[in-house]
């Protein structure tokens, strides 16, 4: 794991909004996870859920599924320190959710400037099980230390049309659909549908996401981030060993590491690359060879 975790502070600091960068501190600086919890309030709405840019490319000041996404990514990372606000939102996505226990892509936008089309277009009338997927699987996450959040029945529900649908796929879907709905099954450890999904998956790992910029695709560790999932059965050793390495080899100069998708506005470009430094760093840190952790965490270059 040959990263510099000092420079991706420095990087975090110099060029990340103040949410990442209380995430950073709290996965890898032994931050103070109350400090997380309150950079994310200022997203948060009345209502439950949580907008104002919290979606990079959706600027809304709106409560939005792709918001409730991000915000469990933070719930997640402050790990036993709960709040309540994380059943809260349950509450929220309970209240916006369809019959069929699916959420939709996103909500009306009544500003939608600076946001991607497709949050601006998406019909609120149709479950989607991208969003929902995504959505559902981070929090599964905070579900694993959070009682609340876990015995929600909005979780329950989401899950259940999330399964339902993967259930009636006779072909290949968007890669972003298809990653999310492994990355779900791989938690909850469905072999079974694990292996379904895996139909669509080459040998490679690598699936070119429709409509995205020239080389953008899903990759191994887009579909089996977790060692020791069942998703990670799908790949051979040597193909994961190198998805890290073209992950590890993707720090730049200044210490961080850029998307490889179109940003939206200005503020969404600086706001992504600061998300994923912290994202990349917690999978690497997961991933890492036995021996290999204790370099990232003190910020050693291996």
């Amino acid at each position: 794991m040959n990263i510099d975790l000092n420079a991706a502070a420095r990087f975090m600091a110099t060029q990340a909004r103040l949410l990442d960068r209380r995430r950073f501190d709290v996965l890898f600086r032994d931050g103070d996870p109350a400090a997380a919890l309150a950079a994310l309030e200022a997203y948060r709405n009345p209502d439950g859920g949580y907008g104002h840019g919290l979606e990079p490319d959706c600027r809304s000041v709106t409560s939005q599924p792709a918001g409730a996404l991000h915000a469990f990514e933070v719930f997640a990372d402050v790990g036993k320190s709960t709040s309540p606000r994380a059943a809260e939102l349950c509450d929220w996505l309970a209240s916006i959710s369809l019959p069929d226990g699916g959420i939709p892509f996103a909500l009306p936008l009544p500003d939608p400037e600076g946001s991607a089309p497709f949050w601006a277009s998406a019909d609120p009338a149709v479950s989607s099980l991208q969003i929902t997927a995504i959505v559902a699987v981070t929090a599964q996450r905070v579900a694993a230390h959070d009682p609340a959040v876990a015995a929600h029945p909005w979780l329950a529900k989401a899950t259940s049309y999330c399964l339902d649908e993967i259930e009636k796929l006779d072909e290949a879907p968007h890669a972003l659909v298809l990653a999310f709905a492994m990355k779900l099954v791989d938690a909850l450890g469905d072999t079974r549908l694990v292996e379904k999904l895996g139909r669509f998956v080459p040998d490679d790992g690598v699936v070119a996401v429709g409509g995205g910029i020239e080389g953008e695709a899903m990759r191994p560790l887009d579909f089996a981030p977790e060692p020791g999932g069942p998703a990670r059965k799908l790949f051979r050793p040597e193909v994961v060993e190198a998805d890290l390495r073209r992950v590890t080899g993707g720090q730049h100069d200044d210490g961080g590491w850029r998307v490889d998708y179109t940003s939206y506005s200005p503020a969404a470009a600086l706001e992504w690359n600061g998300m994923f430094t912290v994202n990349t760093v917690s999978l690497l840190r997961k991933n890492a060879p036995r021996g290999a952790c204790a370099g990232i965490a003190a910020g050693r270059r291996r």
